[in-house]
């Protein structure tokens, strides 16, 4: 069954005027290019969009093949919900080149972009956040982190740092 554009975007429209999903915009310095770039989808009750999705249990969350698609998703949506709930309109952009460096967050804020880089693991690296030094070469950036699964705060670099998603 092949859907309207006209009626997919109406439809998208509703899905966002409610806060049911929130559209993360691409980072491009042109704004036309920025305006032809698809932007991420995001569902902001992670649990409706497991129902939607098929994943009814904690299980195939944890260790489905879709498991750190949620996580990312639960992570953008807490900060989203962070800047909602003080009053706040977050300027926030993800990031993506052709040469498939990526990173997940971008907040904007007094001149900088902080980068964030979302892993569901355990253990952080310094190459999980390599696309920092690629997107500093195009904008500053201020200090950025990698939000995952560790326990502790952890130094990445000097521009850098993991951080547990517990502390977000």
């Amino acid at each position: 069954m092949e859907i309207d554009p006209k009626t997919a975007e109406k439809w998208l429209s509703v899905l966002k005027t409610s806060g049911i999903v929130h559209l993360l915009q691409p980072y491009f310095k042109n704004i036309t290019k920025r305006l032809t770039k698809h932007p991420k989808l995001y569902f902001m009750d992670t649990g409706l969009a497991a129902y939607l999705a098929g994943w009814t249990t904690s299980k195939s969350l944890e260790s489905g093949v879709s498991s750190g698609a949620f996580f990312e998703t639960f992570v953008i949506t807490e900060i989203l919900k962070s800047y909602f709930h003080n009053g706040k309109n977050p300027q926030l952009n993800f990031y993506r080149d052709s040469d498939g460096n990526e990173i997940d967050l971008l907040i904007y804020q007094n001149g900088n972009y902080y980068p964030i880089e979302i892993k569901k693991h355990g253990t952080p690296g310094s190459d999980d956040i390599k696309a920092f030094k690629t997107f500093a070469k195009k904008e500053p950036i201020g200090y950025g982190c990698e939000i995952c699964l560790t326990s502790d705060l952890q130094p990445l670099s000097q521009e850098a740092m993991a951080m547990s998603v517990w502390d977000i």
